[in-house]
């Protein structure tokens, strides 16, 4: 009786001090009580919960190894524990997980050797209660407007748990709270496991608990490095069989990110820059709307006045690379100067020493450092018989801020480097023979490539269309190339000068950082204050417009079908740079031995330097054919006029068709080199080229070209070169030749063939977004295609008919056998 007066006391005391009834005060107040009943339960889990948390003290005692930093990290007998404090939770960081050591044999690209990147992964540390949860957060999709669709957004965009801890006991007053990370990282993380393609090839099936273990945990004032020894269970090892298992060495670095993102910078699709893709919900009111972040280094002025008045400044922080301290040292100087050639590139940009190359240090200069350690950039050297160099990049998936990078540096590169030096410039370059290169001419070369690797490190893409910009013969003049080098960009695959010729005194054979790559440094990293991402773009675009209509600012991306973006390429007429090229290798050729010389070795690198020459023949030939049926594109907005996409002149695509019956149909003779042909080879080599005929002729008479002719014939009428040019001055080539070699039957049989081929494509190729690259799509059954095929074999075998009648023996027996294969095509088709 006496509890129930007082809540009556308390209702009228309710009612009289807000205004409400005595009866509506009462449904409050029972709300309330309702409300404090159902707390009670919840108090006394938690309570209970603290009477078992232990103190601090209990756990981390005076034995701990202790290691202090953005988390402290502890091991008290076999268990690792980490302190995360407050101030750190729901924090953005950065994982990182690289391999530190490989069992030997690996052959999985990219998963092979110590320092090569596994996957990375975004971070956050949440409290809920007693226990501390791990979540995975994505910012794929983004609300720049921060219209009002931010809770629709929210709702659809749960963040997963990775994993959750218990609290084992609180710091500091409570405002830090001790997890046992242990058996977190001893198994394999969810979306941080060993790539599926090394699982897959070596039948990974799991970890071992009893071989595996971790082996240091290290923290640091903005990360924390874990290292990890693990053990998988694997009956098909790459070399010693009998263990039944794999062990690696693994390293994950856990990044704080900066609470504020850096400012983000918009792609724009005229300069080749990685990106992180974004779906943004309030850039268009009436539509989602795809954008996206181009990579880029955080760099900001030192003097912000002094900037903006156009002098050149240092930055707050410069971007610096390692060198691991695996790498030989006399490379060292020039995968130094690589790094340091960007420079030139940055001051467009408007900062000085922006970038700079070092050794890393030594263990008595910093024991802290380590190469697996995320805060440092290094170019790792890999003891590798693969001949490769590559430049990953490590970002903010919110901004695109690039925050560190391990370029992957392969020591056999340089036996590549050393093929390539010699089949495109030996004819004219007397440094690039010998059994073996000068160390500075090596390092010459080494640095060519470290700069290119560093280059995609700061965003570049390949820029294969930069290598269209300089007319054939200017590649030709001393002048010129002292001054521009082999292109525009260092970024395209424009590697050495083929086209300079014996007499020509051309010295600078190289590629250089040019103007394509300060252009696309000044857009990538110029400070434009505290401006809006949105107005940053608005900029960017006016005077990129004005830019691109100078061909040596044109990007051309890779994978496109416009022949001016092409790989390994020089000059702007493919056909006149090949024929020059041809010519070299011509020379090269019968000088193989001459000029690679070496006593005490046997004919292994002869032949292999013979295959190569033959290589960057088809690499010439290959830059040629691009053009038959060819498309360019040139990126505009709706306020520029003119057309994107533009097919090859028809002048041009014939000379193209008479280069392929010059340099390929007609015998390449050169290329059979009697007297070395008889030192190397056991058999092969005319069958090779019989086989390098058929293939151009088949890349030639392709039904994606033909797709794009019969477009271009009805877009362009007599200015287009069309299809049934296109079989004509093929077919006069391959059957009025002057004498019927075992090359010329070879050719007219798999012209037959060809033709068969595509009388057989009966099913329609879907448009697909690889369209644009040329896979143009087409209907067999209702194309004119079909019926211009079938005309063709018509016409053939009038002439071969009247070949078969006019020759005797086994030519007539030749021409007798195509008559047959062409009866079998057609009983086939009926």
């Amino acid at each position: 009786m006496r509890q129930n007066n007082k809540i009556k006391l308390t209702i009228a005391a309710l009612a009289l001090s807000t205004g409400l009834s005595v009866a509506q005060t009462g449904k409050w107040a029972g709300m309330v009580k309702t409300s404090e009943k159902a707390e009670e339960p919840k108090k006394e889990i938690e309570k209970s919960k603290k009477e078992k948390m232990k103190r601090f003290e209990d756990i981390i005692d005076a034995s701990a190894i202790k290691s202090l930093g953005m988390f402290n990290s502890y091991k008290v007998s076999d268990r690792y524990y980490m302190e995360i404090p407050d101030s750190l939770l729901n924090r953005d960081m950065l994982v990182v997980t690289r391999f530190v050591q490989t069992p030997v044999g690996l052959k999985e690209y990219r998963s092979q050797y110590g320092g090569e990147m596994i996957n990375e992964q975004l971070w956050q540390w949440q409290r809920r209660q007693n226990t501390i949860f791990l979540r995975v957060p994505s910012y794929m999709h983004i609300n720049t407007s921060n219209s009002d669709i931010q809770q629709a957004l929210q709702n659809s965009n749960a963040t997963p748990i990775l994993a959750a801890f218990e609290i084992k006991a609180m710091n500091n007053g409570g405002q830090s709270y001790l997890i046992d990370v242990t058996d977190f990282y001893n198994s394999e993380i969810p979306g941080m496991q060993m790539p599926d393609n090394l699982k897959k090839t070596y039948k990974l099936s799991g970890i071992d608990a009893n071989r595996s273990y971790i082996d240091t945990i290290k923290a640091f004032p903005t990360n924390v490095e874990v290292k990890t020894v693990k053990t998988f269970k694997s009956p098909d090892l790459p070399s010693d069989k009998t263990v039944g298992a794999m062990t690696f060495t693994l390293n994950t670095s856990m990044l704080l990110l900066p609470k504020t993102p850096m400012k983000p910078r918009y792609e724009n699709a005229r300069v080749g820059y990685f990106a992180n893709r974004k779906v943004d919900f309030g850039a268009n009111d009436h539509q989602v709307k795809e954008n996206a972040f181009i990579q880029r280094w955080r760099l900001e002025p030192s003097d912000e006045a002094a900037y903006l008045r156009g002098e050149l400044v240092t930055p707050k922080k410069q971007i610096v690379y390692y060198i691991d301290p695996a790498t030989p040292k006399k490379w060292v100087p020039y995968l130094i100067a690589g790094v340091n050639d960007w420079n030139t590139a940055f001051e467009a940009a408007g900062f000085k020493d922006a970038i700079i190359g070092r050794e890393a240090p030594t263990y008595e200069e910093d024991p802290e450092f380590s190469t697996e350690d995320a805060r440092y950039s290094v170019i790792r050297y890999f003891a590798s018989e693969k001949e490769n160099a590559y430049g990953p990049r490590v970002s903010d998936p919110r901004s695109g801020e690039i925050i560190e990078s391990h370029i992957g540096w392969y020591h056999n590169v340089m036996s590549l480097l050393k093929k390539w030096f010699f089949v495109q410039t030996a004819a004219v370059h007397s440094d690039a023979r010998g059994a073996k290169l000068s160390d500075e001419q090596m390092g010459q070369l080494i640095r060519f490539v470290s700069s290119h690797e560093v280059g995609h490190t700061l965003g570049l893409l390949h820029n294969f269309g930069s290598s269209s910009a300089y007319p054939v013969d200017s590649l030709r003049s001393p002048s010129f190339t002292e001054k521009y080098g082999t292109a525009p960009s260092i970024m395209d695959y424009a590697r050495f000068n083929y086209i300079a010729q014996p007499g020509d005194g051309v010295k600078n054979i190289y590629p250089k950082i040019g103007e394509y790559d300060k252009f696309a440094i000044d857009f990538g990293y110029r400070y434009l204050g505290n401006t809006a991402a949105e107005q940053d773009a608005l900029y960017w675009e006016k005077k990129i417009k004005e830019k691109v209509k100078d061909p040596i600012y044109y990007y051309g991306k890779q994978g496109s079908m416009d022949p001016r973006a092409q790989s390994e390429d020089l000059g702007d007429d493919a056909i006149k740079a090949s024929d020059y090229g041809i010519q070299n290798l011509k020379y090269i050729l019968p000088n193989i031995e001459k000029w690679t010389f070496n006593a005490d070795e046997d004919l292994t690198s002869t032949k292999d330097l013979y295959l190569d020459i033959s290589k960057q023949y088809k690499r010439y030939v290959n830059h040629v054919l691009a053009n038959v049926g060819g498309m360019m594109e040139d990126i505009k907005t709706m306020s520029e006029e003119g057309p994107v996409f533009t097919y090859v002149a028809k002048e041009k695509q014939k000379r193209a068709v008479d280069f392929i019956n010059r340099q390929v149909f007609e015998t390449p003779y050169w290329l059979l080199d009697s007297t070395l042909l008889s030192r190397i080879d056991y058999g092969i080599m005319v069958n090779k080229v019989v086989d390098t005929q058929n293939q151009v002729l088949g890349s030639l008479l392709e039904t994606y070209s033909f797709a794009r002719m019969l477009d271009n014939e009805f877009k362009n009428g007599a200015s287009a070169y069309t299809m049934r040019e296109l079989l004509q001055d093929v077919r006069q080539q391959i059957f009025n030749a002057p004498s019927n070699t075992i090359f010329n039957r070879g050719l007219q049989r798999a012209y037959v063939d060809r033709l068969g081929i595509l009388l057989r494509l009966d099913k329609p190729v879907q448009e697909t977004p690889y369209a644009v690259t040329g896979l143009t799509p087409y209907n067999p059954n209702l194309s004119d295609m079909r019926v211009l095929i079938v005309d063709e074999l018509n016409k053939v075998e009038q002439i071969i008919a009247r070949s078969a009648g006019r020759k005797s023996g086994f030519e007539k027996t030749h021409y007798t056998e195509l008559l047959s294969r062409i009866k079998q095509i057609k009983k086939n088709e009926k």
